[in-house]
């Protein structure tokens, strides 16, 4: 199964990168992802990207468990309109029940969360579906960590988990976790949890307005073709026109393979393209006040005048007459 998250799941990794002396900037250019993914935390971003990224942020430092590592400056309310969602919730209880509804529709998909209670204590689990590769057990360990601070924003910053069960392998990098958790580790187990005391599912947390997920763009579904381009080609509009040769090797195809896929999909690479160009130039129109250079160069064109041209065709009117006519009304 696919997945997909948002890409301020990846936690603050780059001050953490060069706190520790690595180079965020290699990190970015061996993944062949563009380094502005940080400064775009809501855009949709392939979980097998974010498990190459940490994956090669953990060789950078020479962190076997940098996921863990991580973990201890990720904060659950700063997990894009999701996170502020989850814990905003009245209790821990509530704040449990809103993550287990939203995740997938909201956050992250092809992610399982499973909550059960025995007489004394609440297990709570997090399980990645998508097989990614590389670097599924350090997104493991930042899972982790991102419940665990679930609970901490309830119970308070120095609380830590009765138990965390872990997929890693032997007593000794059980040990070693336990080190970076401040917590018991049992080793060898199928899915990622923890556990803690069932009285603090009634704890009460700090009230906050509720946050507007129409200000974020959607995470795409799981299956979808489509979607999976242009959730890539998202991502390459980061830095100018997308090469069609980019999104292909991040699907693991050739270009050939690519484009008829799409056709198979009723649709063509230059459709979904300009579809995407004309939702972010329509976007930018409405609610930026950019001028129109600085808007074609985002978008990768070379000069105005090709923008200009093609908003007209998509469009049926130029750029400044859309702008006027639809300026302060950013759902049109």
């Amino acid at each position: 199964m696919k997945g997909y998250t948002r890409t301020s799941a990846l936690g603050p990794i780059s001050d953490f990168v060069e706190m520790q002396g690595g180079s965020i900037q290699r990190i970015f250019d061996r993944v062949d992802l563009p380094l502005t993914l940080l400064d775009n935390p809501d855009l949709p971003l392939p979980l097998e990207e974010q498990f190459k990224v940490l994956s090669e942020a953990g060789r950078e430092i020479g962190d076997p468990f940098f996921g863990a590592a991580l973990g201890r400056l990720v904060s659950m309310e700063k997990l894009s309109a999701f996170g502020a969602w989850v814990t905003s919730a009245p209790t821990l209880a509530g704040a449990i029940d809103r993550s287990h509804h939203g995740l997938n529709r909201y956050l992250q998909t092809a992610t399982a969360l499973q909550f059960r209670t025995s007489e004394t204590t609440a297990y709570w689990s997090i399980e990645f579906l998508d097989p990614g590769g590389d670097g599924r057990f350090q997104n493991e360990l930042l899972g982790v960590s991102y419940l665990i601070d679930g609970v901490r924003h309830y119970a308070g910053p120095e609380w830590k988990p009765s138990l965390i069960r872990s997929t890693c392998v032997g007593l000794a990098e059980a040990a070693a976790l336990e080190k970076v958790f401040e917590a018991p580790v049992l080793h060898n187990r199928p899915v990622s949890a923890i556990e803690f005391e069932i009285g603090l599912l009634s704890v009460t947390g700090r009230r906050a307005a509720e946050p507007d997920f129409s200000l974020e763009p959607e995470i795409p579904s799981n299956a979808g073709y489509r979607e999976d381009v242009a959730a890539l080609l998202s991502i390459a509009l980061l830095e100018g026109y997308p090469r069609i040769d980019w999104v292909a090797s991040k699907l693991a195809t050739s270009r050939r393979s690519l484009q008829r896929s799409l056709a198979d999909n009723g649709c063509s690479f230059t459709e979904v393209l300009e579809g995407l160009l004309k939702d972010r130039a329509t976007m930018l129109l409405r609610s930026t006040s950019r001028d129109l250079t600085d808007i074609a160069l985002q978008l990768g064109y070379s000069d105005p005048a090709h923008f200009s041209r093609a908003f007209r065709r998509w469009t049926g009117t130029t750029p400044s007459r859309y702008r006027t006519a639809n300026r302060g009304y950013p759902g049109t």
